[in-house]
């Protein structure tokens, strides 16, 4: 009969195809005899494994190479280690029939992937004992040790390794193979100590005893873990090189046997690593709530500082406000920015965080939202916004109050110079006892006077305008100046009247009186308006004056220069007034009339006359001087305006700049992420390097507002706008380093390869078509289908990507279109706010999830079933065995009591936190 078997594999490894892992490990020596050393160990072990299973099924073996030859014990052994049910035997006696059995059992063998290289089935109806033991190894192979796996790694490696790391703890024992590592005994010892210490004393065992090692390991394993003796101590010591087959089918009983114990440990690990993400998830919230509460409750305490806007009585008090608003902008603001920029930092690294766990995401206590907090900082820079143009109006209107009141005081003080002893001179009666010549000249001199109390008309009229205009400015010192200018206005009107009523008895005595003096007279009148010119000139030449630019100050001296330009003009009037005097005094000496030494008609006296002419030819070089100071000081201002504006026109374009780079960097894919990130945090560096030109601009500017500079010609930049396009620029770039970090986070954590993120980025900037940084809800599409994803397609829901050639299948088939039920859970995904735009970051996020897999609420159910022993409730006690100290008492003071119709005292229901652990969605 032909050996198909044989045949068949030997016709797919001819064809070229590389041996599987079962035909290397079934690579036996099948060329050469058996070792008989190893012969009796191998008949031993795989009679005592074949026993094992088929004492289930009431039966057992004597003679493996005898027992298995007519088929109908070989399918059985299959059917009870596979649990599946074989083809109906054939009872017969003949060899036929015996070959048809044994054919069945290959068959189903070489079902399960097993390739039966060499082994027929005439040889095993033969009794052929290389063969038949060659036939039972591949059977353990598949059966027993091929589900074996630790770390990826194959079967016979996977459970070398197990043993290495079960053995490691224990002293003289190093497991480095399946053969000569076993022969002291210590190895058996140490796996059964280390899962159950109470059958074995580790201690009392020697290395130069290995027959005592091996029999009590064997003795113990039989009698307390159900496993058969397999070997016998002498042969495996007396052998130099014990069977690897023989000790690998022992050991993987051993590994069966503590397979529970196994899954316990997996299942504590994945509790362990599900808890230490939620508990450091926690933290993050923690912090979070504290910095947001800190960040607002500054807030809250600033805004009305802020909001104040009652003015100050003095300059010195303003002025201190304008300080501490300038401490408030350099000193405390910008902790805070960065507080806030951090604040949104860690709130987007703690989403990703807990999306890449599966985890609901975080919901800030309320009032504490990202959203709040930009509320909140919104609001205090409303206001914050004007209050230092408040404060500089303030000051503005304070230096012009100071400016206004001191002039209102001097021209007070002159003009109740002037009044004084006025109302006396107009209420005396020296007329009614004078003469004729003496009641006109006392009629002329107060023709005179009334001159000079008109001139004086247009001074009452300034003094109340400034009175006015002091209390329309609301200044502090108003009820006084009021009382003041109410005085003089009174005293005014007491002055005109008392003017009308000694004109009209003079004019009733007027017929009387004759010869007046008209030299008199005309100096008088002449003398008058040249005195009231040259108080007006001192008091101009003495006023106050208040510029803020050079064109200003340069007015000034232009109007000084046309008033130094009259002097000429009036020292010829001066010389014509004394002149007329010097006449009168000629004449009177020439009749000889005895003058009485003043003039009748006006009390302004030539000296008087030359002693204001000298004190106007003082004041004009003061003025002179003042003017010219004043002219330095606007220089020095243009000056300092110009320095500012010098830094400013450099510092503005350069934050503008590095803007645009900042958003070219944010969308190009130059190296890996870790380069982009080095690169990012290089350019972050060379920004903070720059601050130093900040602070010189800072410090030019306060010398402008020290210099009450209110404006500057030379530049468009105002430090505000400058304060604020470096803080975003600052905040732009700490966004984007965070932005790479959550990309690098997201690829470690579920897998995605450098390549697939530069696919995504390509994909995503191909469709950025204007450079915004997102996707409009078209384009988002349009990328997805570059990407190869639909809603239509199986196995792209299954992986996320497809190969080029699926891709252009998936093109072909559905008409490269997304459902519209399907794209809407996508948008609901990465645009839960309804914004229309889709952010890179949003878009990675998606992929990564909808293309890795990720531990579920069901997958962390069934690990603390498997720690309760499949009850639907576990223990403290058991969680306290279980689980790390800190991990445990997290589980207990989290999980509530068990009240299942099987609830034991003390019951804790580990269903219900582990969907908590993933929100209501697991649920």
């Amino acid at each position: 009969m032909v050996d198909y078997h044989a045949a068949n594999n030997q016709a797919q490894y001819s064809a070229g195809g590389p041996p599987s892992y079962m035909e290397q490990e079934n690579d036996w020596d099948r060329d050469l005899l058996l070792d008989p050393a190893w012969e009796k160990q191998q008949r031993k072990t795989f009679t005592a494994w074949c026993n094992s299973h088929l004492r289930k099924a009431g039966t057992q073996i004597e003679n493996i190479e005898e027992d298995f030859r007519d088929g109908l014990k070989l399918m059985l052994l299959l059917e009870v280690i596979s649990g599946e049910r074989l083809p109906k035997p054939e009872r017969g006696k003949m060899r036929v029939h015996k070959i048809n059995n044994v054919n069945k059992a290959l068959d189903f063998i070489a079902s399960k992937g097993v390739k039966l290289v060499s082994i027929g089935a005439e040889e095993i109806v033969d009794g052929n004992v290389k063969m038949t033991l060659g036939m039972i190894w591949t059977i353990i192979l598949r059966f027993a040790i091929q589900d074996i796996s630790v770390e990826e790694t194959s079967a016979k490696e996977g459970l070398l390794l197990w043993c290495q790391r079960k053995t490691a703890p224990y002293k003289n024992v190093n497991v480095q193979n399946f053969h000569i590592s076993w022969k002291d005994g210590l190895a058996f010892n140490a796996l059964i100590h280390r899962h159950r210490p109470e059958l074995i004393d580790y201690d009392k065992l020697r290395k130069d005893d290995p027959v005592t090692n091996l029999n009590n390991a064997f003795e113990v394993a039989e009698k307390y873990l159900d496993i058969p003796k397999m070997l016998d101590a002498e042969d495996i010591v007396n052998t130099a090189r014990p069977d690897e087959k023989a000790i690998m089918t022992y050991v993987s009983s051993f590994y069966h046997a503590f397979s529970g114990a196994q899954k316990a440990e997996t299942a504590a690990n994945r509790i362990c690593k599900v808890l230490a993400v939620n508990q450091e998830n926690e933290h993050l919230m923690e912090d979070y709530e504290k910095l947001a509460s800190d960040l607002l409750e500054w807030i809250r305490r600033t805004i009305p500082w802020l909001e104040n806007r009652a003015p100050e009585k003095t300059m010195a008090e303003m002025q201190q406000k304008l300080e501490d608003f300038r401490d408030y902008r350099r000193v405390h603001k910008p902790p805070k920015v960065q507080e806030k920029c951090q604040l949104e930092i860690n709130f987007n690294t703690l989403q990703t965080k807990l999306r890449l766990s599966n985890r609901p995401a975080f919901m800030p206590s309320e009032g504490r939202m990202v959203s709040d907090i930009n509320g909140a900082w919104h609001n205090l820079e409303g206001a914050e916004k004007g209050y230092e143009e408040w404060l500089l109006n303030e000051i503005r209107r304070l230096e012009r109050l100071d400016h206004l009141a001191e002039k209102f005081r001097q021209k007070a003080a002159i003009h109740e110079s002037w009044t004084d002893g006025k109302e006396a001179m107009l209420t005396q009666k020296d007329y009614e006892t004078a003469s004729l010549s003496e009641v006109k000249a006392l009629l002329r001199k107060h023709e005179a006077f009334e001159s000079d109390l008109a001139a004086h008309q247009d001074r009452v009229e300034q003094i109340a305008a400034i009175a006015q205009e002091l209390n329309e400015l609301d200044y502090y010192d108003s009820p006084s100046v009021n009382a003041r200018c109410q005085k003089i206005c009174e005293q005014w009107d007491t002055l005109g009247s008392l003017t009308q009523s000694r004109r009209e008895s003079l004019e009733r005595t007027e017929k009387q009186l004759e010869s007046i003096d008209e030299l008199y007279l005309e100096y008088a009148k002449r003398a008058a308006p040249f005195n009231n010119w040259m108080e007006g000139a001192m008091e101009d030449l003495q006023d106050m004056f208040i510029v803020h630019n050079i064109e200003e100050i340069q007015g000034l001296i232009t109007a000084h220069e046309q008033f130094k330009s009259t002097l000429p003009e009036a020292d010829k009037e001066r010389e014509a007034i004394q002149a007329i005097q010097a006449e009168v005094q000629k004449i009177a000496q020439y009749n000889g009339i005895k003058l009485s030494g003043t003039n009748p008609y006006t009390t302004i006296t030539p000296q008087s006359i030359n002693s204001k002419w000298e004190q106007v030819q003082q004041l004009v070089p003061q003025r002179d001087q003042a003017l010219q100071e004043e002219l330095s000081k606007q220089q020095s201002n243009d000056h300092l305006r110009r320095q500012f504006a010098s830094q400013a026109n450099m510092v503005g374009p350069w934050i503008q700049n590095k803007m645009e780079e900042i958003g070219r960097i944010s969308i190009e894919m130059n190296g890996t992420l870790e380069d982009q990130l080095t690169h990012l945090r290089q350019y972050e560096q060379s920004i903070i390097e720059y601050k130093p030109n900040i602070d010189q601009l800072e410090g030019d500017h306060q010398l402008i507002q020290e210099a009450l500079i209110f404006d500057n010609k030379y530049t468009t930049y105002t430090m505000e706008h400058l304060r604020v396009g470096w803080e975003q620029l600052l905040t732009t770039i700490a966004r984007t380093i965070n932005e790479i970090e959550n990309q690098i986070l997201t690829r470690d954590a579920k897998g995605i390869s450098q390549e697939q993120l530069h696919e995504y980025r390509a994909s995503f900037n191909h469709f950025d078509k204007d450079h915004t940084g997102s996707l409009v809800a078209e384009e988002f599409k349009a990328c997805l289908i570059s990407l190869g994803y639909d809603v239509e397609n199986d196995k792209q829901k299954r992986t996320g990507i497809m190969d080029t050639d699926d891709f252009r299948a998936l093109l072909i088939s559905t008409g490269n279109s997304l459902g519209d039920a399907e794209f809407a859970r996508i948008m609901g995904i990465v645009d839960p706010n309804n914004t229309g735009a889709v952010t890179f970051q949003a878009f990675i996020d998606f992929m990564s999830r909808e293309t890795t897999d990720t531990d579920t609420a069901d997958q962390v159910i069934a690990s603390f079933k498997i720690l309760a022993g499949d009850k639907n409730y576990i223990t403290a006690e058991e969680l306290r065995r279980e689980l790390p100290p800190d991990q445990a008492e997290y589980c207990i003071a989290r999980m509530a009591p068990y009240t299942g119709p099987d609830a034991a005292p003390g019951a804790l229901d580990y269903m219900s936190f582990s969907t908590a652990l993933y929100g209501e969605s697991d649920l």
